[in-house]
């Protein structure tokens, strides 16, 4: 009986993850976009945003202004310097096309491919799903992950994985986005992430051994309580929706929890998915 070659085999799992950020993204979508409950509860963090950002407004202003240029020139310069050093071109240009990809997608799908119904939740504002500012910081973020050493990576996916988590918040903040448009942002890099690491599996033949620290439990901690606060934050703005009343805070400190919990296990199972790929 043939088996199925050992590239192939490497391939699945990002497959899996592939398939996983495409169908968590549609779940999103129809739940925060397509619904009305799911548009009051994002509507609700939108506004609770406003009412309580405070004077964390002036880092989100200043933050995303810089974004784009800071994003594109520290990946370029990291990802150059990495390049030299370990030689991986193949690497390198892979990463490049998830990356374009990634923020291509998203422009695509926010102005051509997606719409936001009418519901009389908002002022009836176009769609804004998903993040253009999330996914730049998160692809960038990519590219310096995928060209680190193994050794390295679980450093990557901690120090990426912030920065994509404070670029969705500040926009956020900046209220620019809501919470289901920073998190659709994420996903969308993770999907190209994951087509690019079945692209590496096929033509990187050399593997490496699991190296240490590479489970990164305290961010899988951090992970499932920014999770748990998530979706208390999330069960409360529902009900008390369902009863006519609001809670803007805990709504608003629930979509900043549920961006954070999503973001550390994309940074989680990224670097377990990549952590044998040399």
């Amino acid at each position: 009986m043939r088996t199925a070659p050992a590239s192939a085999l490497r391939a699945l799992p990002f497959l899996w993850g592939a398939l996983g950020s495409a169908l968590a993204f549609v779940v999103i979508y129809l739940v925060f976009v397509r619904s009305y409950m799911g548009q009051v509860v994002d509507e609700t963090a939108f506004t609770g945003a406003d009412r309580w950002k405070g004077d964390s407004l002036a880092f989100a202003h200043a933050f995303l202004n810089a974004l784009p240029v800071v994003s594109v020139v520290l990946a370029c310069i990291v990802a150059v310097v990495i390049v030299l050093v370990r030689r991986n071109w193949r690497v390198f240009f892979v990463a490049v096309a998830a990356a374009a990809l990634a923020n291509g997608s998203t422009q695509l799908l926010k102005y051509t491919i997606l719409s936001r119904p009418e519901k009389g939740v908002d002022a009836g504002l176009s769609n804004s799903l998903p993040s253009g500012h999330t996914t730049v910081a998160a692809s960038a973020a990519l590219v310096v992950f995928l060209l680190a050493s193994p050794r390295l990576r679980p450093l990557a996916a901690v120090v990426g994985s912030l920065f994509a988590i404070a670029a969705g918040a500040s926009t956020l903040v900046e209220q620019w986005h809501r919470p289901s448009d920073v998190i659709a942002g994420l996903l969308v890099v993770s999907f190209w992430g994951s087509l690019a690491g079945v692209v590496l599996a096929w033509i990187r033949a050399r593997t490496v051994s699991d190296p240490p620290n590479s489970r990164l439990w305290a961010l899988v901690c951090i992970a499932v309580v920014c999770g748990i606060g998530g979706a208390a934050a999330l069960a409360v703005t529902y009900f008390a929706a369902t009863n006519g009343t609001t809670h803007f805070f805990i709504a608003y400190a629930g979509g900043i929890a549920a961006i954070a919990a999503v973001g550390f296990t994309l940074a989680v199972v990224g670097n377990r998915l990549f952590r044998a790929l040399a």
